[in-house]
């Protein structure tokens, strides 16, 4: 799966990253470091799943969400904030799962794994149904 990592903090990109690069079939295609970035990054790398920080969405959230996935169909989005309470906000706004920053990675991962198995994003590459299940 080729993954988007767009967030404002190079350290959580970095971790982010470190994290998604150890597990197989995960490769990370490209990096945003605002929101600007975003559509213009995924016009370019075309990833299977963005990993998006709801900080760098705008009020108006949904039409971000919209004009990635016109732009790149069959998109998944995953967004990642350090507030909790955004989760409510996030999915109504059309992301496809939400982790907060505070949850172990393991949540990220399952989240992730949840998100292919249920069809939000396409098949995972290489991974076999196993290695989705393992993660």
């Amino acid at each position: 799966m080729r993954i988007l990592l767009a967030d404002n903090q190079a350290k959580v990109r970095f971790a982010l990253r470190v994290l998604l690069e150890r597990q197989p079939g995960l490769e990370v295609v490209d990096e945003a470091a605002s929101s600007e970035q975003v559509a213009a990054q995924a016009s370019r790398s075309c990833p299977d799943l963005i990993l998006l920080d709801w900080a760098m969405v705008s009020a108006s959230g949904s039409d971000l969400l919209q004009a990635l996935r016109r732009d790149c169909p069959g998109l998944g989005i995953i967004i990642l904030s350090g507030r909790p309470e955004a989760r409510k906000a996030a999915l109504a706004a059309g992301a496809d799962a939400f982790v907060s920053k505070g949850n172990p990675p393991e949540a990220l991962l399952a989240a992730i794994a949840r998100l292919c198995r249920d069809g939000g994003a396409p098949a995972m590459g290489n991974l076999t149904a196993a290695e989705a299940q393992a993660l």
